[in-house]
Formats: C-alpha cells, structure tokens, sequence
C-alpha cells in the first residue's frame, strides 16, 4: 500500500516551510500532481495545484505551471487570501516596474494586498539582487503577510486554473 498522504506545515525562523509526512519513491508524479490539483477548491472559478513536492524558484514555478496549463496562484480577495493562507507560497512581482506588483497570471496591477509591516521594502542584497517577487511569510506568529523576496529564493508553490463551469 502506497502512502502518499497529506501534508503538515512548519514554520521555520524566516520563511513558510512545508513539510510532507509520505515515502517519496511510492508515489510517482502523477498520483502527486491528482492528488495535489484536487485537494483544494475555490468554490468558485478557481482549482489550485499545491506545490508540495518539490521548492522552485520564482522563474521554474512559473515554467512548472505552465507546462501543466496552470499560472502561478494570483489573490484577490480577503476571503481568498485566508483561504489560500494555510497552504501557499505565492508569486507576485514587480520585475515590469519596481514597486508596482502584477500578478503574472493575469498582468494585472495587484489591487488587494496584506502586506507585512514595512512591506515592500525592496531589500538589496550583496550580491545585488534585489526583492522583486513576493511570497507569504508568517513573520510574527500572526499569520501569513505577503513579503517581497528576491526571485532566485527556492520555495513551495502554488499554481492554479480556472474551473470549466
């Protein structure tokens, strides 16, 4: 018998961290990706891939969606926020123009937003790189905020698909 069950969260000290409680080699990609694209619903318009299985950047999440007819997950409400909140790492960015965030999925201007305090700050790093996509982050015990983060971090994803109705 296969064990390819859920999924459990860890915060760790700076960043969102999944982690999963199954035996990698007994589940092949298929049954992740099933599993994966029916375990949460909108309710509405939307489908969401958990991108459990795997950390990715910014550039190859997007890849990974697209191959898969899915965009990286875009919120845009309160209510989808919360929702999303318990399972996501999400990507925004504002690679097109600094300070102004689009979501990718779209290229729509981000008109909700839940930013962490002091969010964006468009952090520099040594080597240059500066935070111009956005993750949520569980800073303070308080629950998930969006922060900006530089591209190239490795992370969870989530992808998502509009429903055929």
């Amino acid at each position: 018998m296969r064990n390819c069950g859920g999924f459990s969260f860890t915060y760790g000290a700076l960043l969102l961290m999944l982690t999963l409680p199954y035996r990698r080699q007994e589940c092949d990609a298929a049954d992740a990706t099933k599993r994966a694209i029916v375990g949460l619903r909108d309710g509405n318009e939307k489908r969401y891939y958990l991108g459990i299985f795997f950390k990715a950047n910014y550039y190859r999440a997007t890849q990974y969606c697209r191959f898969h007819g899915m965009h990286l997950a875009s919120i845009t409400s309160q209510e989808e926020n919360d929702k999303l909140e318990k399972y996501i790492k999400d990507f925004g960015t504002d690679l097109a123009e600094e300070g102004h965030f689009f979501w990718m999925s779209t290229g729509r201007p981000i008109t909700f937003t839940n930013w962490n305090a002091g969010e964006p700050n468009n952090f520099e790093y040594e080597n240059g790189e500066q935070e111009n996509c956005m993750e949520l982050w569980n800073r303070d015990g308080k629950g998930m905020k969006w922060n900006d983060s530089p591209c190239s971090f490795e992370t969870y994803f989530v992808c998502e698909v509009q429903q055929s109705i």
